[in-house]
């Protein structure tokens, strides 16, 4: 697939973010473990960390402009993208579900501006649910009276969780019509009961905040409900007649962020592949460069082979995802779960290629490595990825009881 002008241009001023800006500062990050708010800062000032960037990429006809953006983003330092990108999934939730005049109302704030930053965050997991999103336990309860929702429940495993100003809280509010049965929900910033639990000390991707959200008697108005009540309702009558409508909140808004999820998995891996097919030219053993060897140049051979085809898939499936094709044979799935692998495999032969060098913090490959670990397992494992690809072809849709499986 060809990029035309625009996507190019774009495409270089982020590159040049990513190679002077990010990469320099990923190390220290990695190891501070904090959020990287001097880097977000800067993002802001040029634009890059902006509502009208992230609109402008969403708004992109082809549907190509946002995935790679976020592969882009995630050569130069995965942790520091998922700072710096980790609000466009609160975006997600809200465009998913909301009504237009929601999302002018929401997903502007989940950015800020330059000089006032703010953060959004997007809550789906728990601790017991995780893949199996039909299994919520945090509870959305209706008041008519006063037209207000309150929830209460954990959510775990939260980027950007508790120190967001936006969180967008899937609640389950019809519980025996499983995923059918949830809702998504706005909470406002500063709204009294929601806090940060514990902040996850990762393997990987350290310079984005993870963290548990604590929902306490949580209550927002009757329009934070996103799409509003009448069109949940009329979701619930669907569901409790047996019909099939749209996807549930948490699933309509993986499948819409897979393929960008995709992106930053091949970001690592390209990222890998070019600093091992460097260091395998340079380095020198028996008289010439690794490279010449046959055992290295083919392992460099697989890697860009499949770097290549990770970046195919995931471009197919955002193509498809904005044109309105159907994904029959779960071309999202196949876009994460070959991209996820593919990090994973692309940084454990760089290691490979480095030897000891790659074993050591003086190199960046073993960080690409720990980072690489996280997208065969948020956004959906590989398992449940393989297991929607499956249902997809075999068409056993309800095979497993209907029930909802992703994973955020």
């Amino acid at each position: 697939m060809e990029l035309n002008d625009d996507q190019l241009q774009v495409l270089k001023w982020v590159h040049g973010f990513a190679e002077n800006v990010a990469r320099p500062a990923a190390h220290e990050w990695d190891e501070r473990e904090e959020t990287p708010w001097p880097i977000i800062e800067e993002a802001a000032r040029i634009g890059l960390y902006s509502f009208d960037f992230v609109a402008n990429c969403f708004a992109d006809p082809t549907g190509l402009l946002l995935p790679i953006v976020n592969e882009e983003m995630a050569w130069g330092d995965a942790g520091i993208a998922l700072a710096i990108l980790g609000s466009t999934l609160g975006v997600a939730g809200i465009v998913a579900a909301g009504t237009p005049e929601q999302v002018a109302e929401w997903a502007p704030q989940c950015f800020g501006q330059a000089g006032d930053i703010r953060l959004a965050a997007l809550c789906v997991s728990e601790v017991d649910a995780g893949s199996d999103v039909s299994s919520l336990k945090t509870r959305a309860v209706y008041d008519a009276t006063s037209d207000a929702w309150t929830l209460n429940g954990t959510k775990t495993w939260i980027t950007n969780g508790g120190i967001a100003d936006i969180h967008v809280v899937v609640a389950s509010v019809e519980s025996e019509l499983g995923a059918r049965g949830q809702a998504s929900f706005v909470v406002p910033p500063k709204t009294p009961g929601l806090s940060m639990g514990r902040k996850f000390q990762k393997m990987g991707l350290r310079a984005s905040h993870t963290a548990e959200v604590m929902l306490h008697d949580v209550t927002v108005p009757g329009a934070c409900l996103l799409g509003g009540k009448d069109r949940f309702d009329e979701r619930v009558a669907r569901a409790r007649a047996g019909r099939h409508g749209k996807s549930s909140a948490a699933m309509a808004t993986f499948e819409a962020t897979r393929p960008a999820i995709a992106a930053q998995a091949v970001g690592i891996a390209r990222a890998a592949y070019e600093y091992a097919l460097d260091y395998a030219k340079q380095r020198r053993t028996f008289g010439r460069a690794i490279i010449e060897h046959q055992a290295i140049a083919f392992k460099l051979a697989d890697m860009r082979t499949r770097v290549d085809a990770a970046r195919l898939l995931y471009l197919r499936a955002a193509s498809m995802a904005m044109t309105g094709k159907p994904f029959t044979a779960g071309e999202g799935s196949m876009a994460k779960l070959f991209a996820g692998e593919t990090a994973v495999w692309v940084t454990e032969q760089a290691i490979q290629i480095l030897g000891a060098c790659g074993y050591s913090r003086d190199h960046p490959v073993e960080r690409w490595h720990r980072d690489s670990r996280a997208y065969t397992i948020f956004e959906g494992t590989s398992e449940i990825q393989r297991l929607l690809i499956a249902r997809a072809i075999s068409g056993g849709a309800h095979s497993v009881g209907g029930r909802g499986v992703a994973g955020a």
